[in-house]
């Protein structure tokens, strides 16, 4: 007989119990249960095999909240944000967050306009994909013209605006970069856009390098191509990660609501947003740009509401947490929070300039909190930027490394994501790793290893 099956079922110690020297189920539900407390200490320590989440530095997500936070989660951990008859309160806070993200924003009609929460950016933007999408087949269903052929046209988009494409029958227009520029440029549109065009997507913190793309000279070209062509095509903002940034750091730059060609804009309340994973927000200029056809009313949670999101039942949690965020912070605690991500961002460029291995390609300036960089000379090195992502690994960082993508897929770069919660000292600290690392790998023949790209959307 093994000897922990001697040991009592009631073990006054978690690591002496069954459950604990057996080890955990891995491919079926146990017949017997344990006590929470094991149950709680045997899960937990399996997730100390997960990197650090305050080292992900690949990662825009919210990774430090405050302990108020952690309450008031618990506090909402029943409640289903949909059933908006049976939590009336949760649903009240949805659409105050929905107007004060409308005002942000710059909404004409911020009070009155039409959005709603989602679990992330990503759902967000498909619902604002489908909504330009079912606009745009109604304009043409009306003139007598086909519609079976729509398209999308965006620079280098994150890969929910590939999925929409592909789910959502829409050819995806990826307008291609080049040495020199990081997004796409207004006088590339020309070619690329056409009566079949639903929507130009430009993204405000473009998830490869973080630069902002040029929202109001895209609308001035499309303005152009209008005058010349006829051609009367929307925007949509992908603002995943600018949304709660430039707001803050850069409110004299138009890119929002201001601009009468933007239709609607995305967002995620789980990255600068602040709140916790996930939550994300979607926002129609006004409410005849939501076609009634994607709201379905529901009459059995016990009453009737419209809903026009992708996913159904949801956790509350961090719809509350958005709110508690404005309310805790106001206008002032959220531009703090991010000119100190900024500034730390900017520091470390400055430091990583300094290393003659790298070449800066963003130094957080102008746009969101991060640092995007390449090797000055990858063709004499005898490493590559993947190796050097694993060699900073070894200190507890994750950093993004990964292509370009088209035409620059030879182009391997790192960025590194500057957060609420990532400190002045994190950052000096960061440095010296990198510095000891690429002194390492300077001094060490590695003949590139096996790593490859680390990628991190979210």
């Amino acid at each position: 007989m093994p000897l922990w099956k001697t040991c009592a079922s009631e073990s006054p110690d978690i690591y002496a119990t069954a459950r604990a020297v057996e080890g955990l189920a891995k491919a079926r539900i146990p017949e017997t249960g344990v006590s929470p407390e094991e149950a709680y200490n045997l899960v937990r320590d399996e997730l100390y095999l997960d990197g650090n989440a305050r080292q992900n530095l690949a990662t825009f997500c919210t990774t430090w909240v405050e302990d108020e936070v952690h309450k008031l989660m618990a506090d909402c951990i029943d409640k289903n944000m949909i059933d908006k008859d049976e939590y009336p309160q949760t649903a009240e806070i949805e659409a105050r967050c929905v107007h004060i993200i409308a005002s942000l924003w710059n909404s004409p009609e911020a009070e009155e306009t039409i959005g709603c929460s989602t679990t992330g950016s990503s759902e967000a933007a498909m619902l604002g994909g489908l909504a330009l999408k079912w606009a745009w087949r109604d304009r043409r269903k009306k003139e007598g013209k086909p519609h079976d052929k729509p398209n999308m046209v965006c620079g280098p988009v994150q890969v929910c605006w590939h999925k929409f494409a592909k789910y959502f029958d829409v050819e995806l227009r990826q307008i291609p970069l080049s040495e020199g520029s990081l997004h796409m440029r207004p006088e590339q549109l020309k070619d690329y856009v056409d009566e079949n065009t639903i929507c130009v997507v430009p993204t405000l913190g473009v998830t490869f390098t973080g630069v902002y793309e040029p929202v109001k000279e895209i609308c001035q070209e499309l303005d152009r191509l209008q005058t010349e062509t006829g051609l009367d095509i929307p925007v949509h903002v992908d603002a995943a990660s600018g949304g709660f940034v430039a707001p803050f750091l850069h409110p004299e730059l138009l890119w929002d609501f201001r601009l009468d060609r933007v239709k609607s804009i995305n967002a995620s309340g789980h990255k600068f947003g602040l709140a916790p994973l996930g939550v994300g927000w979607v926002i129609w200029r006004d409410k005849k740009e939501l076609p009634s056809d994607l709201v379905f009313n529901v009459d059995y949670l016990g009453g009737n509401m419209p809903t026009f999101a992708l996913n159904f039942s949801r956790p509350g949690g961090q719809i509350v947490i958005q709110y508690y965020n404005f309310m805790r912070l106001g206008w002032d605690g959220y531009r703090d929070i991010q000119s100190a991500c900024a500034e730390n961002a900017q520091y470390l460029a400055e430091k990583l300039a300094e290393l003659p291995e790298l070449d800066i390609l963003y130094d957080g300036n102008g746009a969101l909190p991060c640092v995007c960089y390449r090797l000055k000379h990858p063709d004499k090195a005898h490493y590559t930027l993947y190796d050097l992502s694993e060699r900073v690994r070894m200190n507890g960082w994750q950093i993004a490394s990964y292509p370009l993508p088209s035409d620059m897929e030879d182009t391997v770069v790192q960025r590194v994501m500057i957060r609420h919660g990532v400190s002045h000292d994190a950052v000096e600290q960061l440095y010296w790793d990198i510095k000891k690392a690429l002194n390492y790998l300077d001094k060490n023949n590695i003949k590139w290893s096996e790593a490859g790209p680390s990628f991190s959307h979210g």
